[in-house]
């Protein structure tokens, strides 16, 4: 398959590190010219940096901080109009379901789905007055099985599934596809330390994240952490115009760790 993203433009929310960068080296990959998004200028420029190193596509810096009415305008005002947005921006962490305050479930729903409405509703009209569009959702398995000891988490990325769904049908018929993307449990940086958090902080890292998925999430069908590319592989086929025909969807990159067929 040809994925050619040429003459699209894309923003990758979230897009410094992990999963998100691995998106944007994909999409950029694959010809579109890519806004990379972070909370800093300097993180921002930084990962622009190491993108540029590896391919001549062009990159766009729009940091702000989207879980903030004003980071989210800082980006709109570096970026009016896009062409393909994906909704990466996320935090996460294990807690004691019973300690989590008020104030930290807030955080959760401003941080992983809030910042997402907030750039959907702005960039979705010029999307369907143009009559083509890519918008995308981050989920994850904690979304259908939610850990005991990431109820907060779970219930964010639940959340997205609704907003993809219900931003699909508010884009019917326009040419616009809207979906969400199920990532299972994936090596990033930040996973890295809730690994060891979880396991013997002696082992090496393959043997340590067996154990995790061992021990913690044994329904993986892997048995290993997905690399974030992984995830970008489905998000690039998303994005590009063989996926015509797929929208209001939560496609899963899970590793077979739900163990179901349908999301």
């Amino acid at each position: 398959m040809r994925l050619d993203l040429g003459g699209r433009t894309a923003l990758v929310t979230g897009s410094t590190q992990g999963i998100g960068e691995a998106i944007a080296a994909g999409l950029a990959a694959a010809g579109a010219r890519v806004a990379v998004n972070g909370r800093t200028a300097d993180k921002v420029s930084a990962t622009i940096d190491r993108l540029a190193a590896t391919t001549d596509a062009e990159f766009v810096a729009a940091p702000g901080d989207l879980a903030t009415d004003d980071g989210a305008a800082a980006v709109l005002d570096a970026l009016p109009q896009v062409d393909i947005l994906v909704n990466n921006l996320g935090v996460f962490g294990a807690q004691d379901p019973l300690t989590i305050t008020d104030e930290q479930w807030r955080r959760y729903f401003d941080v992983n789905v809030l910042s997402a409405v907030r750039l959907t509703r702005a960039y979705l009209p010029g999307m369907t007055e143009r009559g083509w569009g890519r918008v995308q959702h981050i989920a994850s398995d904690s979304a259908i099985a939610t850990p005991a000891e990431m109820i907060h988490y779970g219930m964010s990325k639940t959340a997205l599934l609704a907003v993809s769904r219900g931003f699909a049908k508010a884009a019917a018929g326009t040419g616009v596809t809207v979906n969400s993307v199920i990532a299972g449990p994936t090596h990033t940086g930040g996973v890295e330390d809730f690994v060891y958090s979880l396991v013997d902080k002696s082992l090496p890292w393959e043997r340590a994240q067996r154990e995790f998925m061992r021990l913690h999430r044994p329904q993986s069908l892997l048995g290993r952490l997905i690399e974030p590319e992984e995830i970008a592989n489905m998000c690039v086929y998303l994005a590009s115009p063989l996926a015509s025909a797929t929208t209001g969807g939560a496609l899963r990159v899970d590793g077979g760790y739900v163990d179901s067929i349908l999301p």
